[in-house]
């Protein structure tokens, strides 16, 4: 953790616009406070780079666009939004040549932005001395730098629903998946319950015990196994096949 902050408060100093990448299933709680603060009294400018746009619907967007100050929707998987991307930069650069850095929690995408900015053509140009191994600085365009380094943001070793809901913990690993699959639940408020489709319990339990039923996840006597069911769901999740839609993203170049 404190190597963390350490890497990360130099990639403030570094840039001069901060992308901080966001689970577009998730924004809230990929969003990070404390690192925001710290921008903001540096006083270097952010663009909340909400990825996995894809796997929303876009009236789910479209509230969030209205909540989130200077945000842009991207799916790296399917390369929409990198050309507004670009734009939205540019039109924040202060000066001809402006640098990028990019931070956010693991499985969010921050890698797979900085490769969807950088494109096939773009090299490194300069390794940082005295920052920390590996980090580069690479010409993405004539007039956008951007340092890549490990800037991604640690989570609590408690925090198992969150580490589950991100994708930074292996569902097989869950010590309460249970909990972690209601959690999922109620927060998706029935996107759950549409994809396997059934209908919504009185509560996010029984929900869990009718996609159990539903999948036949079954413990002797026909009772719903619901830590099965909760580790299949978390995976599915995990993996990208539970979406909040009905339309597809047009966020396209």
């Amino acid at each position: 953790m404190a190597n963390y902050w350490k890497i990360v408060n130099r990639l403030i100093r570094e840039a001069d616009i901060i992308l901080e990448v966001l689970d577009a299933r998730l924004v809230d709680e990929t969003r990070n406070v404390e690192l925001e603060k710290k921008i903001e009294l540096a006083g270097k400018k952010v663009i909340y780079v909400i990825n996995k746009a894809d796997l929303v619907d876009k009236s789910f967007l479209d509230k969030k666009k209205k909540q989130i100050k200077n945000c842009v929707f991207v799916s790296s998987v399917k390369h929409y939004g990198s050309k507004i991307l670009r734009e939205r930069i540019l039109m924040l650069a202060d000066n001809d040549l402006v640098t990028v850095g990019v931070v956010g929690y693991p499985n969010t995408g921050k890698s797979s932005v900085i490769n969807m900015l950088k494109g096939k053509g773009a090299a490194p140009v300069s390794s940082t001395s005295g920052f920390t191994k590996g980090v580069q600085k690479i010409r993405v365009t004539r007039r956008i730098m951007m340092i890549d380094s490990p800037g991604v943001i640690p989570f609590k070793r408690n925090d198992e629903t969150k580490l589950a809901l991100i994708g930074s913990l292996n569902a097989a690993k869950l010590k309460f998946p249970d909990i972690d699959a209601m959690a999922l639940i109620e927060n998706l408020d029935g996107a759950v319950e549409k994809h396997y489709g059934i209908e919504p319990g009185e509560d996010s339990e029984e929900s869990l015990e009718r996609i159990a039923v539903k999948k036949n996840k079954l413990l002797k006597g026909g009772k719903p196994d619901v830590l099965l069911a909760a580790r299949m769901m978390i995976q599915d999740w995990q993996k990208g096949k539970i979406k909040i839609m009905q339309d597809s993203c047009t966020d396209a170049d």
